[in-house]
């Protein structure tokens, strides 16, 4: 069977573009997805299912693809890279937090000349996903199909509480909806989690339409590369059960997010040629821009050992609150953003490495740098479609970045001090007072500790015709070829200073309306 549309990845862009454009009944839809399926809630396992369990981003577990990143030159122990394996993709697998970008970072997609890609060209979607259980006004949805909530002030867990006042007092201002265009301060996150429950695309969009004809689905089925005929893409060369096999599509769709989808297009022989030749594989369009422009948020947290009787998260969710601020002397509003949490026992899917188990349990305060300066790069290390590729993120290559990460190290410490936390803190784990001891020393610290926050963004840019290192056009469609579009967080320019997982949804509704074009 031949099918209109086949959209390979059925992670939160992949479940939403299903499930939209599915719904013209003449349009056959077919959604393949390399890890497992659940149809409903009843049969999605727990540490899915449940928004406190963070299992399923284990490096062991078989709902992640558990990569390795590189984050600086001299970081010894890579970073874990949690890519979720299932329907539902990593929206099935993550922290919950449904926060949008900030309106500048769409404007300055479109000021590079994506002009459909503004903010105020945008809202409409970010309306049309959500129903936001708080706040009811001009820039918040009401029936869509992500339900977003905050915490009260007084559902806070105590170090969510002592951050807070600590914030405050340091005269931040309290911001009740971070999702406001305008948002700035201290205050709950957004989060798409009611009753507990991670609410991703696959529960959302596409378990609710599985009753339509024209739309199929199929787990467990691995893309190996896309099949052209010359110029055009004509199918997908697919392996499922040892056996591999050509599916056929009139128009081929990427959505396998910003590690997987440049992956596939390089073992498809779409890429910078030179990479293409070392590697072996037959050029058919060369791209220098693929795999380029790797971007991400670097994370370093500050850890913190509670006094004996202190409340732990368990059942609640462990990120609850946080601050959005703009670093000193920067000129990009909300570059920089810090959130406390409390947890029991150690995941190997914590950001963290090297922490010694004999702290199963603590806080800590994370700080991330959301306008990074730094990109990086993702290539193959083979032909072989199961080797996982080599990622480069290049973390704290400009002094601009590391001194915004020492001042939100240097924050941290200072709001630790606020009487708030006296009663919760029994002593600072890390960084040390060695660590701490002079900017070099802090430096090397930052290099050796930094993670990802899991929001690969950038690697296949949308960008004009001049813009030599744009791999696909505004509307998604890759650049000299037919019949193939990217439809994922890899199309960024930029990523944005916010949690992905709502901008990888609105990415999908917004491509949507041009499959009808």
């Amino acid at each position: 069977m031949r099918y209109d549309v086949v959209i390979i990845g059925g992670g939160s862009a992949g479940c939403t573009l299903a499930a939209r454009l599915s719904e013209d009944p003449n349009r056959s839809v077919l959604l393949l997805e390399a890890g497992p399926d659940y149809a409903n809630l009843e049969q999605t396992p727990d540490d899915l299912k449940m928004g406190h369990r963070q299992e399923a981003s284990d490096i062991e577990s078989r709902f992640n693809w558990a990569y390795r990143g590189q984050g600086t030159p001299e970081q010894t122990v890579p970073m874990q890279v949690a890519r979720g394996k299932v329907i539902g993709g990593s929206g099935a697998i993550n922290g919950q937090v449904f926060l949008r970008g900030v309106p500048e970072d769409y404007d300055n997609w479109a000021a590079e000349g994506n002009t459909e890609w503004s903010f105020i060209k945008l809202l409409p979607f970010f309306r049309k996903l959500e129903t936001d259980l708080d706040v009811k006004d001009d820039f918040h949805g009401t029936e869509g199909p992500i339900p977003v909530r905050r915490l009260a002030r007084e559902e806070f867990m105590p170090v969510n509480e002592a951050f807070h006042q600590a914030t405050m007092a340091e005269g931040f201002p309290e911001d009740p909806d971070m999702n406001n265009p305008d948002s700035t301060g201290t205050g709950p996150m957004p989060m798409n989690n009611p009753g507990g429950i991670r609410t991703s695309a696959a529960l959302a969009y596409l378990n609710p339409n599985r009753h339509r004809l024209n739309l199929t689905i199929k787990a467990n089925v691995h893309a190996q590369r896309v099949i052209f005929e010359r110029d055009r893409a004509v199918g997908v060369e697919v392996e499922s059960g040892g056996e591999k096999f050509i599916v056929d599509g009139s128009e081929i769709v990427l959505c396998a997010g910003g590690i997987a989808s440049p992956q596939l297009l390089l073992l498809s022989g779409v890429g910078p040629k030179r990479h293409l030749n070392d590697i072996g594989i037959p050029v058919i369009k060369d791209l220098p821009g693929v795999g380029k422009n790797l971007r991400d948020h670097p994370l370093i947290t500050v850890e913190i050992e509670p006094r004996k009787g202190v409340k732990l998260a368990t059942v609640e969710p462990r990120i609850q609150s946080g601050l959005r601020y703009t670093a000193e002397g920067s000129e990009t509003r909300n570059d920089m953003q810090l959130f406390p949490s409390s947890f029991t026992g150690l995941r190997a899917g914590d950001p963290l490495q090297g922490r010694s188990p004999d702290h199963p349990q603590g806080m800590r305060i994370t700080c991330i740098l959301k306008l990074a300066d730094s990109a990086g790069e993702l290539t193959l290390t083979s032909a072989d479609a199961n080797d996982p590729p080599h990622l480069e993120y290049r973390y704290f290559e400009t002094e601009w970045d590391r001194k915004r990460m020492r001042e939100a190290i240097h924050l941290s410490i200072k709001l630790l001090e606020h009487p708030s936390f006296r009663p919760l803190v029994e002593r600072r784990i890390s960084p040390t007072e060695d660590d701490m001891a002079t900017d070099d020393a802090l430096d090397a610290w930052l290099r050796q500790n930094v993670a990802t926050t899991q929001h690969t963004s950038g690697t296949l840019k949308m960008g004009p015709t001049s813009d030599h290192m744009a791999v696909v056009d505004q509307y998604c469609r890759v650049r000299g070829l037919q019949n193939l579009r990217v439809v994922d967080l890899s199309i960024c320019p930029n990523v944005v200073r916010s949690n992905t997982n709502a901008t990888a949804i609105v990415i999908a509704e917004r491509a949507a309306d041009w499959f009808n074009q």
